[in-house]
C-alpha cells in the first residue's frame, strides 16, 4: 500500500496562516472570553471563595490629587489557595466579575483609582472602596485610601508647541530613452533619458506658542499638620488649586515658551531617465536636485512669574519652585493672603 502525504490545500492554507496571524492578536487585545478558555483567566463565578481582601501595594500611605494607582484584589480558596486579580497583581480573576463602589476616588474598570486634581474636592476626606462579587454575595472586600500632600506638584502654564512641517514631495523619475538600432549595417542611435523632476521643499514649523503671564498665590493652613495652599491663575487659563505638605511636597511653576516645530524633509529629486540602446546608445537622464529642508519653527516666548505669598510662607519658599527660561525674572512678594478656600 503506498503511503499518502495529505497537504492542505491553498485555500485551507492560507486560512490556516490567517489564524494564526490573528489568534496571538485577540489574545493580547484582551479577549476574555479566548483567555477564559485557554487558562489565562478565570471566571470566579465557578470557583469556591471562602474569603477576599483588597490592597493598593504600590501606593499603601496614599495617592496624591491628580495620581493614579492600581487596586489589587485577592481571593482565598477553602484549600488554602489564592487567587488574584488581573492587571497589577498579574493573577487571573476578571475585574468584570467584580463590583467597585468608590467614594471621592473614581476608578475604571481594570481597577486603577483616579483621585481628582483639584484638593478642594478632596481636603479633609479620605476616599473609600467597596468590592463586591455578584457571584458570592456573601464576600465585600473594603479598603480606604488616603489622599496625600507630601508630592512634587508641577502647575504647567507652558505655551503650545508649534506644529511640524510636512515633507517635500519626491521629483518624479525621468522616463527612458527610445531605443535606436543596434544593427551594424543599419545603425541608429538610441534616445536620451530624460531628466528627473527636482523634489519639493519641504514646509516650515510652526512657531511655539507664547507662555502667558502667571501669579501665584501662597498661604499656610496651621494646625498640627500645617499645610500650605496655592492658587495659580494665568489669563484665558482655567485656575489652579494645590495643597502641599511640607514635610516632602514641593510645587514647581512652569510658563514655558512652546517649543518650535520641526521644519519637514526636502522631497529627493527624481532619477534620470536610462538612455536607450543603439549605436550610439542615448545619454542617461539627469537626476532631480533634491529640495530644500523646511525652517525649524520659533520658540515661543517664556511667561513673567509672580508669586505673593503669605508672611507665614516665607520659611517654605525653597517649596517653590519656578521654570521659564529666558522670561522675565520669578518675581516673589510678601503680603497677608488669606485661606484660598
Amino acid at each position: 500500500m503506498k503511503s499518502c502525504t495529505c497537504l492542505p490545500t491553498p485555500r485551507r492554507a492560507s486560512r490556516l496562516l490567517s489564524l494564526m496571524v490573528l489568534f496571538p492578536t485577540l489574545v493580547l487585545s484582551g479577549c476574555n472570553s479566548i483567555k477564559v478558555k485557554l487558562g489565562l483567566r478565570l471566571q470566579i463565578a465557578k470557583l469556591p471563595v471562602s474569603s477576599m481582601d483588597a490592597s493598593m501595594p504600590k501606593d499603601p500611605a496614599g495617592v496624591a490629587p491628580g495620581e493614579k494607582s492600581s487596586l489589587v484584589v485577592k481571593f482565598t480558596q477553602p484549600d488554602g489557595k489564592v487567587l488574584v486579580t488581573e492587571g497589577l497583581g498579574k493573577g487571573k480573576v476578571l475585574w468584570k466579575d467584580l463590583v467597585v463602589v468608590p467614594t471621592v476616588v473614581s476608578v475604571d474598570k481594570k481597577g486603577v483609582v483616579s483621585t481628582p486634581h483639584d484638593p478642594r474636592k478632596t481636603d479633609g476626606k479620605t476616599g473609600h472602596v467597596t468590592i463586591t462579587v455578584p457571584s458570592h454575595p456573601d464576600l465585600k472586600a473594603e479598603l480606604d485610601i488616603p489622599l496625600r500632600y507630601d508630592y512634587a506638584f508641577s502647575a504647567n502654564f507652558n505655551g503650545a508647541d508649534g506644529s511640524n512641517g510636512g515633507d517635500g514631495l519626491n521629483g518624479t523619475d525621468g522616463s527612458s530613452g527610445s531605443d535606436g538600432s543596434s544593427d551594424a549595417t543599419n545603425p541608429s542611435p538610441g534616445g536620451s533619458g530624460g531628466n528627473g523632476g527636482p523634489g519639493g521643499s519641504g514646509w516650515n514649523g510652526g512657531n511655539g506658542g507664547d507662555a502667558p503671564d502667571v501669579q501665584v498665590q501662597a498661604t499656610l493652613r496651621a494646625g498640627t499638620h500645617p499645610l500650605l495652599q496655592f492658587k495659580v491663575s494665568a489669563a484665558g487659563r482655567k485656575d489652579k488649586f494645590y495643597l502641599v505638605d511640607p514635610q516632602g511636597g514641593m510645587l514647581t511653576i512652569s510658563a514655558e515658551g512652546g517649543a518650535g516645530g520641526k521644519g519637514g524633509k526636502g522631497g529627493k529629486g527624481g532619477r534620470g531617465g536610462s538612455g536607450g540602446s543603439g549605436i550610439p546608445p542615448g545619454s542617461d537622464g539627469l537626476a532631480g536636485s533634491d529640495g530644500t529642508d523646511g525652517l525649524d519653527g520659533s520658540p515661543g516666548s517664556s511667561g513673567r512669574i509672580t508669586v505673593t505669598y503669605d508672611p507665614s510662607v516665607e520659611p517654605y519658599l525653597s517649596l517653590i519652585h519656578t521654570s521659564n527660561s529666558g522670561g522675565p525674572k520669578p518675581v516673589f512678594n510678601q503680603a497677608p493672603v488669606g485661606p484660598l478656600w
